[in-house]
């Protein structure tokens, strides 16, 4: 569908998420409308004491797959105040987000949102790490690695299907919209927290195809129906772990879970204009499924698993480097488990910022020592230089990213989201 002026929704609808303020969705409503879009609940008890609780909110494929929102925000902000925070701003910045709660409901038609907070933001308390939780200052991931650090104080993560919803809701925080869905803001996190960056993006079937005019993927070769840049759906079921299974289960923050969030730059010309099938399926997945054929289109015949274990990827892993002269990234990754869990929930997005092809990848963890160890399992050190498998090359995906900046965040308990302290009683 297009607009009257040829542009296609999505596009728009990405182009003025990406933009941002007033003007961007004065322009969306006025070509497109306001979604109809149901209300959260009036007693907001009845919501999950997780901020990460999405799953069972959000809808699901013919496989069971959790489907994630097409359009995503992250809303990095500084506390404006001078040392620790008070009573009175807790409860603004808490009325703000109930706010969000009550106009629109938890859902990909509606909202889902959390609230993170930095190493740096906890600089300012006494005890200046989170108790009970384990929460290291970013640093690079692998030798080849120079990122940069994000130490704003904290983040917000909104998504949703409908783009206007993202920007009516980022524009309420700040305090240019007072009512919200037809429900009034209490607050604002105006004179709390101000915006230190921003950084949008989207995923789902055909976007990336329809945002393909930037640096870093050769036009027209992204398959219309992928849902992410490099060709292939990566929300099976069976490679997440469960909200359960992320959750901080002791001590003052029980009922949260940690967040890393990484800006990542895609190099796909090569993926795409000269690398075969064969070899993206190979390095995305596992030589196996290219050998056999396993991957149709964008795996949506892999069902609800990346057939991992059922190939016996992860176990091969140096013998299949030795054999193929390559290893997969999925394969490399799915080492790192516990108890036959993944240990991480991915919520990444793909993004056109600066005008290149971008992915914000973003996960969720008990412990950032978890994103560790699946990372470290990702890097494939222990098979670089084993036959055609070198430091990045052949070794799964690494030679199509650079990552730019790191950071990781502690996303208390809802009933912590406001500038937490740091020994909460």
């Amino acid at each position: 569908m297009s607009d009257q002026r040829g542009i296609p929704r999505r596009t728009f609808l990405k182009s003025a998420v990406a933009i941002g303020g007033s003007a961007a969705l004065s322009a969306c409503v006025d070509r497109f409308g306001a979604p109809d879009v149901d209300r959260g609940p009036e007693d907001l008890s009845a919501l999950p004491d997780r901020q990460h609780a999405w799953d069972e909110f959000l809808s699901t494929d013919d496989h069971g797959n959790v489907v994630p929102p097409r359009h995503h925000l992250l809303l990095l902000v500084d506390y404006e105040g001078d040392g620790r925070p008070t009573e009175g701003e807790r409860e603004q910045v808490e009325s703000a987000f109930r706010g969000l709660e009550r106009a629109y409901e938890r859902s990909n038609d509606g909202l889902v949102f959390t609230v993170g907070y930095t190493p740096a933001y906890f600089e300012r308390f006494d005890d200046d790490l989170p108790g009970g939780v384990d929460l290291p200052e970013p640093e690079a991931m692998a030798p080849f690695e120079e990122p940069a650090f994000d130490t704003p104080d904290a983040a917000v993560h909104l998504a949703s299907d409908h783009g206007q919803v993202v920007m009516a809701a980022e524009e309420a925080l700040k305090g240019n919209q007072s009512t919200l869905n037809g429900v009034e803001m209490p607050a604002s996190l105006s004179g709390v927290l101000s915006e230190a960056d921003r950084r949008s993006g989207f995923v789902g079937a055909g976007l990336p195809a329809e945002n393909d005019d930037v640096a870093g993927v050769p036009e027209g070769e992204v398959p219309e129906d992928a849902p992410l840049y490099m060709g292939f759906k990566s929300n099976f079921s069976k490679s997440q772990a469960s909200e359960d299974f992320v959750t901080v289960d002791e001590g003052p923050f029980a009922g949260g879970t940690t967040q890393h969030v990484s800006k990542i730059r895609l190099h796909l010309d090569q993926w795409y204009d000269q690398d075969s099938r064969y070899h993206r399926e190979a390095t995305m997945f596992c030589p196996v499924h290219a050998e056999e054929g396993l991957v149709e289109g964008t795996g949506e015949n892999m069902g609800d698993s990346s057939g991992m274990e059922e190939h016996g990827c992860p176990a091969h892993t140096e013998e299949h480097a030795r054999e193929y002269g390559k290893v997969g990234h999925s394969q490399k990754s799915a080492r790192a488990r516990e108890d036959g869990s993944p240990l991480m929930i991915r919520r990444d997005f793909d993004a056109t910022d600066d005008d290149r092809a971008s992915l914000h990848f973003v996960s969720l963890q008990e412990t950032i020592s978890d994103f560790v160890e699946t990372r470290e399992a990702m890097n494939g050190t222990d098979v670089a230089g084993e036959s055609g498998v070198g430091q990045r090359t052949n070794n799964g995906i690494l030679q199509y990213m650079t990552v730019e900046r790191r950071g990781n965040y502690l996303l208390p308990p809802r009933d912590l989201r406001a500038l937490p302290p740091a020994r909460p009683e």
